[in-house]
């Protein structure tokens, strides 16, 4: 049975951490379904995962949705959020409005996402006003990293942790039924948790949320090009792959595959 918002605020009522994996494909979304993971959230760090870039800005709406429908047809029990990428619904409220419902239409997805907090609030009760539940996410904002220089935690200084705290509150007001803290300080992140009423999902946020988002290629090890402090790697996978490539490899050299069992008679 798909999980639905009215099942996820259920969760946060009783105390019971949601889980949440950043995945782009059909096979993964697959994985994570059957072992009951709460929300996939198609992220626009595709960019750098899938597509090998340095940033998440180059993302396309098109490609976002191609993803997405993919992870549709793996995924029949997540909630599945859709990241809207940059410049998708920063160019006009009727533009944005436009892209998102594109997105909700096209691969019916249950939600999106969007960077940002105060700046955006006018936009995100216009699209849940409309029927558009709306994911917030704040923090250190991939986005805006031309600003920030490179990713780092936000919320030591007292003028970010003002902001912070001005960003949840609008975000809330204008009707985001769930806020991702990302790279935030965790005593800052416990103060917005204990007072909130949306959903509160950290990544490199400390522990006081109502659950946790990584990446699935973080999580299971295929992603070695940079592992932040808040990652945990369950699993050495890119490891794991490469022994097996390379025994592939040495197997066709030697004429050792195929095998007599591996290859059709008359």
């Amino acid at each position: 049975m798909r999980v639905t918002i009215d099942v996820l605020f259920k969760k946060k009522k009783k105390g019971l951490k949601i889980t949440m994996v950043s995945t782009y494909d059909y096979w993964s979304a697959k994985l994570c379904d059957e072992v009951g993971i709460d929300c996939i959230l198609v992220g626009d760090s595709l960019g750098m995962v899938v597509q090998g870039k340095d940033s998440t800005l180059p993302v396309t709406l098109d490609e976002v949705i191609y993803h997405t429908k993919c992870v549709q047809e793996g995924a029949k029990n997540a909630f599945i959020i859709a990241d809207m990428p940059f410049l998708s619904y920063q160019v006009s409220p009727e533009k944005a409005i436009e892209n998102c419902g594109r997105v909700l239409k096209e691969t019916k997805a249950q939600a999106v996402k969007l960077e940002g907090g105060e700046e955006i609030a006018e936009l995100v009760y216009r699209l849940t006003k409309i029927g558009i539940p709306v994911v917030g996410h704040i923090g250190f904002t991939p986005q805006s990293i031309n600003i920030f220089g490179k990713p780092k935690v936000i919320g030591k200084r007292k003028e970010e942790e003002e902001k912070l705290r001005r960003d949840f509150k609008a975000l809330e007001e204008a009707g985001a039924f769930m806020v991702i803290l990302e790279s935030v300080p965790w005593r800052l992140t416990k103060e917005l948790w204990e007072n909130s009423k949306s959903i509160v999902i950290g990544i490199g946020a400390g522990k006081y949320t109502d659950g946790q988002v990584l990446v699935f290629h973080d999580i299971v090890g295929l992603f070695e090009d940079f592992k932040p402090k808040f990652v945990r790697r369950y699993l050495e996978g890119a490891k794991l792959i490469k022994e097996a490539l390379t025994n592939f490899k040495i197997d066709v050299e030697k004429g050792e595959f195929p095998s007599e069992a591996e290859s059709y008679g008359q």
